[in-house]
């Protein structure tokens, strides 16, 4: 039972050490007292007792210390005396541990920030089931170059692997669409984004609704009766959280549709905007279901147990390869099948933006850190002849050691408190201002994300602390008290700084480079020219419900023509029109043609051009210029409309060397007349122009599509009134993205704008922390070597000389930091490379420029400790020796 009475001893030893130490001092001064008493009845003299008692008896305070050392709980004794020590310490200096505190708040919050954001969108497992064997499947693309995810599914292709695969436990078919939602109860109109699924899309996910049923396969199909399932956020925004709309009818497009669930509040698929899901097989048509060249779908597949990508794509390769060698003379009938992961699909091209944005906030840690080490150096150096003492007191290194690093702790854990509330506080502000980014609603904090914070503080606090402890690691104490006592410069020490700086100065070059590549590509990006006026420019989307307007038949063309009309006739309206999308909007659709005078190309071989439908008076509105021919002719309506007009792309690529004007296009099953040529536009910005050909918008085969208005004045103020026409010609339509083009591009760039300017921040930063550094160093540098400058002044040194010597000591390391930093920068550029849009990594002006601002920076932060130095008083210096 000793060991029980071991662990007693142990317990009691910790809670009740104050009481122990008490008894102890007592026991040894009673059996001291003992002592004296037996020499003094011996004969001696109360102060000879004392004296042979202490003799015999022994040193008191080493017997209560070697006692004390056999108690357990002493290393936790020894480190609560450091830590109350370094307490004490780091008060007597507020200064420098405000700032240091604060350095370390900006690094630590900004990887604490970034890495939830990492750990959210790119490491947090989907929340379905068996994430890992959800794939996003995609037919092969027309170029052998076309990446991954570049070419959608055709629905007769997906209804052949779905029947002949063996490699899936099930297949989902989904389209993103826009659906107007009627107003009622007092409601407005509303125009939404959903998406159509196949009837199992939800158990190909493994999930359900969290209210109301799935849908069942009886519901996807022509016959059957409308079904939708809402959003938690549509069914709380919309209808109040009212249980009571299960079962209710809405009307999407002028159609019933009876609601029969609500998914999770955390369900968000395919996109974060996503707000209700309707059976695609009720909403389209048949046709367009088993068409086999009519790619427009997206298709979830779950592998089943033990089936590889790999093998699951090559099952439904070779599927689509037996259709096409069945199909030869169809060319959009592709012959192969891609797939990714579905994590990788929903983080889309967010990945490297978000490791390179992670990368940028270690190198902001990584300076701050060593802006730290360098302050902490430079203290340990102003104590330097405190710790030679304590040296030659018996202090012993692994002591002194151990107090460094727990001064750095401090430092580092006040500063990790600091910087997770400004993380919390970053996090809150992204969330609001990047709603669109995917997978948003994982961005929390979370166990994984505290061990980070916990690690980051650890790794911060280790490094810093070791570096100063290292840096005062002076074994010969006799001369570092000469030193001391000399006013010595520590030229050791000042190199140690000099080194951490350079380090500093070589980071923040890396990320200015990084920031000013990607504000120059992000400057080109909006700077391009799109082939159209884009100033004052208000665009808008309109769609007709199919079951009010009527497709094919008279009621679109009429309803557009008037809306036009009417439009045209506003005060301050210069032009109007009308087209499925406006460049900047995307890419919508293209689809195969021949040209009637050509030759018929070779099988398996086919040509395609992007497709629109305009109004004749949209070129003009938009500042498309017609090179040759015109515009359609006002008779382009209906069964009556034959004629086509293509982009100059289009000419030089498929008429080369030719007239393309009065020649013909067979597509869309007519022969349309080629009437005029306009010049290129392009579907996206950052993207080259494709061939394109437009039709007339008078046809009948579109219900919507956006209206542009152009002014001469502020045009957003046309915006309500172009509205109140539209609501005055139908109350039940919707109007959505009403911007302005400038808002347009705007919104299709905010990805680049957002890395950019988010980088540009970090460099910023990290240049301030550079200029402090280097201001910090020279500054102690100048008061350490005061003596040294006043000795010189007084020999006869001229004050310019002084001043050009001691800016010099401070340029150097920031040279030294600029050379590196441009080298490495060099190696590191090329990772960003995909990022960049028409900007070289090894861009000269950017270097240039990065190099410029940062010896401005750097001169100016040395230069008033430099002249500081000049004007120092010989006597004065000399006095403080």
């Amino acid at each position: 039972m000793r060991w029980i009475d071991q662990s007693l001893m142990r317990i009691k030893m910790l809670l009740r050490r104050g009481r122990a130490g008490a008894q102890l001092d007592d026991e040894l001064r009673f059996h001291l007292e003992r002592q004296v008493a037996e020499n003094v009845a011996a004969g001696m003299s109360e102060e000879e007792a004392r004296y042979a008692a202490l003799r015999s008896f022994g040193n008191p305070a080493l017997l209560r210390d070697t006692t004390r050392a056999t108690w357990s709980w002493n290393i936790l004794e020894s480190l609560w005396r450091d830590l109350r020590f370094g307490v004490r310490t780091l008060l007597r200096t507020p200064g420098f541990a405000g700032i240091a505190v604060l350095v370390m708040a900006l690094g630590i919050g900004a990887n604490i920030a970034l890495f939830t954001v990492v750990r959210g969108v790119l490491l947090r497992p989907l929340p379905f089931k068996d994430p890992g064997r959800l794939v996003m499947l995609y037919e092969s693309g027309i170029h052998p170059e076309d990446p991954p995810g570049h070419n959608v599914v055709a629905g007769g292709i997906y209804a052949e692997w779905k029947r002949l695969n063996r490699s899936y436990s099930n297949l989902a078919l989904l389209q993103e669409d826009q659906f107007d939602v009627s107003g009622s109860g007092g409601q407005l109109p509303e125009s939404l984004i959903g998406a159509g699924c196949s009837w199992d899309l939800m158990r190909t996910l493994g999930v359900q609704p969290a209210l109301g049923r799935d849908f069942a396969q009886a519901d996807d199909s022509p016959s059957a009766n409308g079904t939708v399932i809402l959003s938690w956020a549509l069914w709380q925004r919309r209808f109040g959280g009212d249980a009571g709309i299960l079962g209710k009818t809405i009307y999407l497009d002028a159609k019933p549709y009876a609601v029969i669930g609500i998914m999770p509040s955390w369900f968000a698929f395919p996109e974060t905007h996503t707000q209700l899901w309707t059976p695609v097989y009720h909403d389209k048509p048949e046709k367009m279901m088993t068409m086999l060249d009519n790619h427009m779908f997206r298709v979830v597949g779950r592998l089943k147990p033990g089936v590889t990508e790999a093998q699951g794509l090559a099952d439904l390769s070779m599927i689509s390869l037996q259709i096409h060698n069945a199909h030869l003379s169809e060319p959009f009938i592709m012959g192969g099948a891609n797939s990714r992961p579905l994590l990788e699909h929903m983080v889309g091209d967010a990945r490297r933006p978000l490791y390179v944005l992670l990368a940028a906030t270690f190198c902001v840690l990584l300076i701050a850190c060593l802006n730290v080490a360098n302050l902490l150096v430079a203290r340990a150096a102003a104590r330097r002849r405190e710790l030679a003492i304590r040296t030659a007191l018996g202090g012993g290194w692994l002591r002194m050691l151990r107090e460094r690093l727990i001064e750095s702790l401090l430092l580092c854990a006040a500063g990790g408190t600091l910087g997770l509330a400004l993380a919390y506080g970053a996090l809150a502000w992204l969330l609001d201002t990047r709603k669109d980014l995917s997978r948003v609603d994982s961005v929390q904090f979370d166990g994984l994300v505290a061990g980070f914070t916990v690690a980051v503080i650890a790794l911060c606090a280790l490094s810093a602390g070791l570096i100063s402890a290292f840096s005062a690691t002076d074994k010969h104490v006799l001369r570092s008290l000469h030193e001391a006592s000399r006013g010595s410069s520590g030229n050791a020490r000042a190199t140690l700084r000099r080194v951490l700086l350079s380090l500093e100065v070589g980071l923040t070059v890396v990320l200015l480079i990084g920031a000013g590549l990607l504000l120059k590509s992000y400057a080109r990006l909006r700077s391009t020219d799109l082939g159209c006026t884009t100033e004052n420019i208000l665009t808008m989307r309109i769609s007709l419900p199919g079951a009010r307007y009527k497709t094919p038949g008279p009621a679109p063309a009429e309803f557009f023509e008037t809306l036009l009309t009417r439009v045209r006739a506003l005060p301050g309206v210069d032009a109007a029109g009308f087209v499925e999308a406006v460049p900047g909007q995307g890419y919508w659709e293209d689809s195969g043609f021949t040209i009637v005078e050509h030759p018929p190309l070779p099988q398996g071989k086919g040509t395609f051009a992007l497709n629109r439908t305009a109004d004749p008076g949209y070129f003009a509105a938009m500042g498309i210029p017609i090179l040759r021919g015109r515009t359609f002719d006002d008779n382009q309506r209906l069964e009556k409309a034959n004629e086509t007009i293509i982009s100059k792309q289009f000419e030089q690529e498929y008429f080369p060397g030719e007239v393309a004007l009065g020649k013909h296009l067979h597509t869309r099953s007519e022969d349309y007349v080629i009437v005029g040529i306009v010049g290129d536009t392009r579907f996206e910005i950052g993207e080259l122009p494709k061939p394109m050909k437009y039709f007339p918008a008078y046809e009948g085969t579109e219900n919507g599509g956006t209206l542009v208005v152009r002014s001469s004045r502020n045009v957003e103020q046309l915006a309500l009134p172009v509205q109140r026409v539209i609501s005055e010609m139908d109350r039940d339509l919707p109007v959505s993205d009403v911007l302005t083009m400038d808002q347009l591009l705007g919104r299709s760039t905010i990805d680049q704008s957002f890395n950019a300017i988010l980088l540009a921040g970090f460099a910023a930063l990290s240049l301030l922390l550079a200029a402090v550094g280097l201001f910090g160093v020279l500054w102690y540098i100048v008061a350490q070597r005061t003596s040294e400058i006043g000795i010189r002044m007084a020999l006869g040194a001229q004050r310019d000389k002084v001043l050009r010597l001691v800016l010099v000591d401070g340029l150097r390391p920031a040279i030294f930091g600029l050379v590196l930093g441009l080298g490495a920068s060099a190696v590191v550029v090329r990772l960003i490379r995909s990022m960049l849009y028409e900007t070289k990594p090894l861009d000269p002006f950017v270097f240039a420029a990065v190099a410029g601002v940062l010896l401005l920076v750097a001169a100016l932060a040395c230069v008033i400790p430099a002249w500081r130095a000049s004007r120092l008083d010989p006597v004065q210096a000399l006095r403080m020796e």
